[in-house]
This record gives structure tokens, C-alpha cells and sequence, in this order.
């Protein structure tokens, strides 16, 4: 059987990372990635704007994603390509995990695992859209896919439901294509999606967006030739006779992204029900021991440079990993927020420069960020603005406030009076 230090499963932007920063550590590493190719999503996502953070240049996913397969390259790195992962258990102090490929099926053992599986699109049923089953109906990345790595327009003629970063940019990719976007239909009162994205995708090509919309029905047989529109309230509930029959022959669904964490419940990993994502440490481990997570299936990130900042700590700790009892304490976001993650601290590990990510509920203008720990405010800082499709990093240093087994951090957005 043959055992590494470290095996990180998904080659995308956060196992590539996860696997440098393993390497760099003198671990002996594995990736494994279920495609044919490294780079996961970033492979189809040819618009420009990755990489602002971390290389201060606007690249494309593709030119983002070959600047760590070089680098992987390079160090030669164990890789298995066109390979799935359908069993991982724990085996004395490391695990066994069971792969199937081209070659058939074998185990490998490994003393720790960093989980970059990334995340999942919500589908039509998942959103409760009535009707058939007609084809014409696409989430927003197989549109992608078909568009950009196919060279097959799905659509020529369609209306986008959501207001995610994937459909907005969907939506002026297919405009570019020469297909008609009838308008992007968004449930919430709010944009889902980053600023730039409603400015660059949707207001510079002439594409409305309809807030407290959604789609209610599809209609066609063999082929999609229509949804019917409709207004919501407050509860997103269908409000009756504002309905709207809208004609089309493409639906694109931008709806949500679903971390993917089936193998990390086999692992019993403790999930969050709000990130979707194990609870994770500040060195991104999570419940079980020596099993770390990282990327979009620790939770949805925005930017694709704080997916590989992740992946690099995950990296990192997985190859620096010894047993050892955890002496942990809760981070509790008030109801202000989302969520937070890290969710917990371990006080036996370097808390000094944690890497704290949350997303408020609301917009909210001029507010300060307040971290009480048992009761003590320890950390502010102010915003002069705050919205939950973007999600906020900053770094905080825990080892200064005195935490002690029992103790209880606590995150809170106050809103100031003047901004």
C-alpha cells in the first residue's frame, strides 16, 4: 500500500494550493482530482478579474489556474488524474482511502487529508420551479461549460434566474454570443452578486435585472418555449396576478452554490449549517483529526485569491500535523451576520494572525465590526459599508486577549449613527 504524509482531494485553485504548501513543508503529497485536467471550475471561467489580490494583475481563470499547475509541475508532485475517492476511513492515525480510475480500484494511506472538493450548483428542483422537464433548462455553469469550453451556444434567446456572480456573467458572456438575455430575475430585494459584476454584466450591455422576481413555472415540452415570471414578498412567496408568461428557449439558473461535503460526512465531520462547510479551527482543521479543510467546501468565497490563501493554510497545517489533545473555543457570530468562520480556536495552536472571514444579513451603511471575547470588546473595526454577496477578511491576533478553556468569543456589527 502506498502511504503519504498528506493527500488533498481536488486539484482546483484551493488543492493546488493545498498541495504546494504540503510539498513545501517537506510532506510527501498526493493530489487527487476527479477530471481529466487541473484547475477545476477556473478552466471554463475565461472572463479577466482573478488574481487582484494576489498577483495585483487582472488574469483570466485559466491564466490564475496555470500559474499554480506550472509551479505544481515543477515540484513534481504526486498527482492522480481521472480518479475518485469513494471511501475514507480512519485506520490507527491516519486514513485509508479508496480510489478508482482507469487502473481499477486501490487504497492508499495517508496520515492526513485536506478536503478542496469545492461546491455544487442549486438545480431547478431545488428552488421548487413548477412544470416539465424540457430541455433548454441549464444552471449557470453548464452554460458556461457548453459556451466556453464546447463552443456550443446553449441558448439564443433566455432569461436568467438569479442574480449570482456565475449568472451575471452568463449573461453578458451569452450577450457577446449573440443570444438575447431577456432580463435577470432575482427573488431577494437585493443583487446577489458583486457590484462590479451588476455594473460590468448587466448595466453595461442593457440587461434589466428585476429585483423581488422570480420564475414560477416552465412551459414546452421537448423544448423549453417559455417560463412564467412572477412578483414576490417579503417572504419570497409568489404574489397572485402579477404572474407573467415570458417566451425563451433557455432557462439559466444562478442560485446558489452548495459546498460539497458528502465524504467529509462519512468522515463524520461536523458540518455548519450556515457555511454548509465543516467547522473548521483557525488552522482549518476540522472536528476529526487530521482531516482539514479548505476553498469553496469550507464555505462560497468570492475571490479565488482568498480560495488559495486557504488552501496554502490548509496545506500547510496538514503537513505540520501531530496528534495532539484540542483545547478549543467557540466564535460566535451575532444574528447581524451570516456567518464567520473560522467557527472555533484552538489554544494550543498560533493564533496570532488568524484569517477571520464573515458576511453580514443585511446592507448596512457606516458600521463597526465588534470582537468581545467573555464579554471584553478586544477588536473593532469600521466600515463604511457592508453587503452579503461580499464576503470580508481580515486578520486578527487572538493570542493577545487572554483566552482560557471556557472562554467565548463573540462577533457583532453595530450600526453607527453617522456612517
Amino acid at each position: 500500500m502506498r502511504t503519504y504524509d498528506v493527500t488533498v482531494i481536488g486539484g482546483g485553485p484551493a488543492g493546488l494550493a493545498a498541495a504546494l504548501s504540503a510539498h513545501g513543508e517537506g510532506a510527501k503529497t498526493l493530489l487527487v482530482e476527479r477530471e481529466a485536467r487541473l484547475g477545476g471550475i477556473l478552466k471554463q471561467c475565461i472572463h479577466d478579474g482573478f488574481g487582484l489580490v494576489r498577483f495585483q494583475e487582472k488574469l483570466t481563470g485559466p491564466e490564475y489556474a496555470q500559474r499554480f499547475i506550472l509551479r505544481f509541475q515543477q515540484a513534481g508532485i504526486s498527482c492522480a488524474v481521472q480518479t475518485f475517492v469513494t471511501r475514507a476511513e480512519r485506520a490507527g492515525e491516519g486514513f485509508d482511502v479508496t480510489l478508482v480510475n482507469r487502473d481499477g480500484v486501490g487504497t492508499i494511506r495517508t496520515k492526513t487529508l485536506v478536503l478542496a472538493t469545492g461546491c455544487r450548483e442549486r438545480t431547478a428542483k431545488q428552488v421548487s420551479i413548477h412544470g416539465t422537464r424540457p430541455a433548454g433548462v441549464f444552471t449557470a455553469g453548464t452554460a458556461q461549460h457548453f459556451t466556453n469550453l464546447l463552443g456550443q451556444l446553449p441558448t439564443k434567446k433566455c432569461v436568467i434566474l438569479g442574480s449570482g456572480d456565475i449568472g451575471l456573467i452568463m449573461a453578458r458572456r451569452l450577450t457577446l454570443e449573440g443570444a438575447q438575455v431577456l432580463g435577470v430575475y432575482e427573488a431577494k430585494p437585493t443583487p446577489s452578486g458583486l457590484t462590479r459584476n451588476i455594473h460590468q454584466c448587466l448595466h453595461d450591455y442593457g440587461i434589466p435585472l428585476y429585483l423581488s422576481h422570480t420564475v414560477t413555472r416552465v412551459l414546452g415540452a421537448g423544448r423549453l418555449t417559455a417560463v412564467e415570471v412572477a412578483q414576490v414578498d417579503g417572504s419570497m412567496r409568489p404574489i397572485p396576478g402579477t404572474e407573467e408568461v415570458v417566451e425563451c428557449d433557455g432557462l439559466i439558473l444562478s442560485v446558489g452554490l452548495i459546498p460539497e461535503n458528502e465524504l467529509a460526512q462519512s468522515l463524520g465531520v461536523e458540518l455548519d449549517p450556515k457555511t454548509k462547510g465543516p467547522v473548521c479551527d483557525g488552522q482549518l482543521m476540522t472536528s476529526v483529526d487530521g482531516v482539514f479543510s479548505c476553498g469553496n467546501a469550507l464555505h462560497v468565497n468570492d475571490l479565488v485569491d482568498y480560495v488559495s490563501e486557504s488552501g496554502e493554510l490548509a496545506g500547510r497545517n496538514a503537513a505540520r500535523y501531530a496528534a495532539a489533545p484540542r483545547r478549543t473555543v467557540p466564535i460566535r457570530p451575532s444574528p447581524a451576520l451570516l456567518y464567520a468562520v473560522p467557527q472555533r480556536l484552538d489554544l494550543d495552536r498560533d493564533n496570532s494572525e488568524t484569517a477571520l472571514y464573515f458576511r453580514s444579513r443585511e446592507v448596512l451603511d457606516g458600521c463597526v465590526l465588534r470582537v468581545r471575547a467573555d464579554g471584553r470588546e478586544v477588536f473593532s473595526k469600521r466600515y463604511p459599508f457592508l453587503r452579503p454577496p461580499e464576503i470580508e477578511r481580515l486578520n486578527v491576533d487572538f493570542s493577545r486577549f487572554g483566552l482560557h478553556e471556557g472562554s467565548e468569543i463573540e462577533l457583532d456589527i453595530e450600526v453607527t449613527e453617522h456612517g
